[in-house]
C-alpha cells in the first residue's frame, strides 16, 4: 500500500518545477494512500488538493492548510466528517462514494464559514430519511448540496422541520453504528480465519512454500535420473499450483461480500497478492538473455552495432590508413567509450554495447590511435595499415635520343632524388634499367648505381663491345 513521501509529492509537482513549500495544487488520486499525513507541513500554500481513490479511513493532518478551497476526498474509506475546522478558506468538499453513517458529523463544517459547496452522495449517510433537510438545516453557508442548487423556501421549510427531521436523523444513525459494530466483527473473524488458514498451509510446506514429500528413498543414485525424475515433476507442481491459484481467484471474485471499508481494503490487497504472484511467474518464466556472440568459433569476427550508432569508414589511400568515424552521442563522457584495435577489425565499447566492425584491411594495433571531436563528438579511430608504400615510374617510357649533356643533366637530377627499390618489380611491365647488371655482387650494403653515359653512334670515341648485352 502507498504512502505520502516527500518524493511522491515532488514527482506530483512538474508544473512547479518540483517545488513543494510554494505548491498550489496538489494531485495524489490513485495512489492507494491509506493515511493523510505530513501535507499540512510541506505544502502550506495548498489551495487545491485531489486526493480521490484512495484507502484514506480518516480526515486528519490539513488543519494547518488555511489557503486550502477545494479538498477532494471522494472513493476512500471515511466513516466521519472530522478535523477541518482549520481549513478557513475552503469552500468546496467532496466525499462521494465514503462509508460516512454518522450525519451529525456535518455539524462540525459550521466553522467552515466559507463552504459553498459539499458533496456526500454515494454514503449510506445519504439514504436516511430527511438527509437533505438536516444538512441544509445544519450548514446554513451552504449554496449547494450534491450538485443541487439549495433555494431559500428550502432552507426555510428545513430549519422549520429541523427538530423532528434530527430526531429521525439520530434514530438512523444509532441502527446504522449497531449494524456497522456488527459487521466489523465479521469482517474480523474472517481475517483471523483466512490467517489460521495461511499457519495450517504453512506448517505442511517446504521453506520454499512448495509441499514436502520425502522421495529421496525412491530416487535412483545417478545424477542423470535425478534429473529426469524431478524435471516432470516440477513442472506438474508449477502447473497444479497455477490452478489452484485461479481456483482461489474465482473463489473469491464469486465469494459475496459486504459494502465496507474492511471488504475494500480485502479487495484490494487480494489484486496485490495476485499481482505479486504473476510477477514472480514470469520471472521464473523469463529466460536469461544470452551473451553477444562477437567472434565465430572458427575465429572469424562479426559486424555488430548494438549501440545503433550511425558511422563511416573509408579507406585514406594517400596516408596508407583506414579511418572509422562513429557517431557517438555529443554529450556523454569519453570514461564510458573503450576502443579496441585489431589487425583485422575494431571494436568500440559504448557504455557497455559493442561496436564491432571488420576491416578491409589489415592494420597496425599499435600504431592506431582514436580521439574525440570537439564540435560533434564523434569518436574518430586513425589505423594505418600493414605494408610499404609502392611507388614506381608512371606510364611507359618513350626512346629518346640523348646526347652527352643531356645525359650529365639527367643523372645530377637523379642523383639528388631518393631512388627506392621495388617491392615487386613483375608487377610493372618495363624493365629496371640500373639494376640489370650489378658491379659488385659482394658489396654487403646496397650501392646505388651510378648512370652511364650512352655514347651515340656517330661519337668518333665510340666502341662497340660484343660482351656487354644490348639495351632493350
Amino acid at each position: 500500500m502507498g504512502r505520502i513521501t516527500e518524493d511522491l509529492i515532488r514527482r506530483n509537482a512538474e508544473h512547479n518545477d518540483c517545488i513543494i513549500f510554494s505548491l498550489e495544487e496538489l494531485s495524489l488520486h490513485q495512489q492507494e494512500i491509506e493515511r493523510l499525513e505530513h501535507i499540512d507541513r510541506w505544502c502550506r500554500d495548498l489551495k487545491i488538493l485531489y486526493l480521490q481513490n484512495n484507502l484514506i479511513g480518516k480526515i486528519e493532518n490539513v488543519s494547518k492548510l488555511k489557503k486550502l478551497e477545494y479538498l477532494n476526498l471522494a472513493l476512500n474509506n471515511i466513516e466521519k466528517i472530522e478535523n477541518l475546522e482549520g481549513c478557513e478558506g475552503l469552500t468546496k468538499l467532496d466525499l462521494t462514494v465514503n462509508f460516512i453513517g454518522e450525519l451529525s458529523s456535518v455539524k462540525t463544517l459550521q466553522h467552515n464559514i466559507h463552504l459553498k459547496e459539499l458533496f456526500l452522495m454515494g454514503n449510506p449517510c445519504a439514504d436516511f430519511d430527511g438527509y437533505r433537510q438536516f444538512v441544509v438545516a445544519a450548514l446554513q453557508q451552504l449554496k449547494w448540496l450534491d450538485g443541487k442548487e439549495i433555494e431559500r423556501s428550502e432552507r426555510i421549510q428545513a430549519l422549520q422541520d429541523f427538530p423532528v427531521v434530527e430526531q429521525q436523523i439520530r434514530e438512523q444513525e444509532k441502527a446504522y453504528c449497531l449494524k456497522r459494530a456488527k459487521d466489523k466483527e465479521e469482517a474480523q473473524r474472517k481475517l483471523q480465519e483466512e490467517e489460521n488458514k495461511g499457519e495450517r498451509e504453512g506448517r505442511h510446506t517446504g521453506f520454499d512454500g512448495r509441499w514436502y514429500t520425502d522421495i529421496s528413498a525412491t530416487l535412483p543414485s545417478s545424477e542423470e535420473s535425478k534429473d529426469d525424475v524431478q524435471a516432470p515433476e516440477i513442472q506438474g507442481e508449477c502447473k497444479k499450483k497455477k490452478l489452484d491459484s485461479g481456483e482461489d481467484d474465482l473463489e473469491f471474485w464469486n465469494k459475496p461480500s459486504l459494502y465496507t471499508p474492511e471488504s475494500r481494503l480485502e479487495t484490494l490487497r487480494h489484486m496485490e497478492k495476485q499481482r505479486k504472484d504473476q510477477e514472480k511467474l514470469s520471472e521464473k518464466k523469463k529466460k536469461v538473455k544470452p551473451p553477444r556472440v562477437l567472434i565465430c568459433e572458427d575465429g572469424r569476427a562479426l559486424n555488430v552495432n548494438e549501440p545503433k550508432l550511425d558511422f563511416s569508414l573509408r579507406d585514406d589511400e594517400k596516408r596508407n590508413q583506414i579511418v572509422l568515424d562513429l557517431a557517438v552521442y555529443r554529450y556523454m563522457d569519453t570514461s564510458l567509450i573503450d576502443v579496441d584495435v585489431q589487425p583485422t577489425y575494431v571494436r568500440v565499447m559504448v557504455k557497455g554495447k559493442p561496436f564491432q566492425l571488420v576491416l578491409p584491411a589489415e592494420v597496425k594495433p599499435d600504431s592506431s590511435s582514436a580521439k574525440r571531436a570537439q564540435t560533434t563528438g564523434h569518436l574518430v579511430v586513425y589505423m594505418p595499415k600493414v605494408g610499404e608504400i609502392i611507388t614506381g615510374c608512371q606510364g611507359t617510357s618513350k626512346p629518346v635520343k640523348s646526347t652527352p649533356d643531356s645525359s650529365r643533366e639527367k643523372t645530377n637530377k637523379r642523383s639528388q632524388q631518393m631512388e627506392r627499390l621495388e617491392v615487386d618489380p613483375s608487377k610493372h611491365a618495363f624493365p629496371d634499367v640500373a639494376n640489370i647488371v650489378q658491379a659488385k655482387k659482394h658489396t654487403p650494403r646496397r650501392v646505388q648505381a651510378e648512370p652511364k653515359i650512352i655514347p651515340s653512334e656517330g661519337d668518333p670515341d665510340f666502341e662497340d663491345n660484343p660482351e656487354v648485352p644490348p639495351l632493350i
